[in-house]
């Protein structure tokens, strides 16, 4: 059959080919590269303006205002996990042949929590009896590693969790620990001399 010819109403149709317009591969391309955009910027349905300039939940977290108590209480969170659960473990059980329990332990507990401000500023050595076991340990001092805000958080709260309830421990109150000098870690015998605060 020439492609010349007319058709005939009685003819087989032919399948032909065509390119397709550039304008259509352009327009096709530029709504791709677009959605790529939108997606990118608002991906998991939440805005981009929520974010801007924030990189994270939790700098947004941080930016918004917060209960004095309960930022304290995150800041006490984050350095325990970090640094106290090492030893006395994330339960604060404590672990046998590591470090003496948190939960229910009488010096954590103690009224005005100088003698716990102590321990963690100067450190802790020779034996010392907690919750009724004798644990002979040592502890290093954190005086040079945690400011007076990080280590009242931190005491808080431990303080206040665990099964814990005492009251919460004050920067003024580790900074008042911290003017009273005392080169060596201390001994159960001198923490026992200091005495307790309501």
């Amino acid at each position: 059959m020439n492609p010349s010819e007319p058709l005939h109403n009685d003819a087989e149709p032919v399948a032909a080919r065509s390119t397709v317009p550039i304008w259509l591969i352009m327009l096709c391309a530029g709504i791709f590269y677009w959605a790529a955009l939108f997606l990118s910027d608002n991906a998991g349905g939440f805005s981009a303006e929520v974010y801007a300039p924030f990189q994270s939940y939790e700098q947004v977290s941080a930016a918004n205002p917060q209960n004095p108590e309960m930022k304290m209480e995150a800041e006490g969170r984050k350095i325990f996990e970090a640094t106290c659960a090492a030893c006395h473990q994330s339960t604060g059980l404590g672990k046998e042949g590591t470090a003496p329990p948190l939960a229910g332990s009488e010096w954590l507990q103690a009224d005005g929590g100088d003698r716990v401000i102590h321990i963690v500023l100067n450190g802790l050595t020779g034996p010392i009896t907690v919750k009724g076991q004798q644990w002979n340990l040592s502890m290093v001092p954190w005086r040079d590693t945690f400011t007076d805000e990080q280590i009242a958080a931190v005491l808080t709260y431990e303080r206040s969790h665990f099964d814990n309830h005492a009251s919460p421990i004050t920067p003024a109150m580790v900074k008042l620990a911290r003017a009273q000098s005392h080169p060596a870690p201390e001994t159960e015998a001198e923490l026992l001399k200091l005495p307790l605060k309501p």
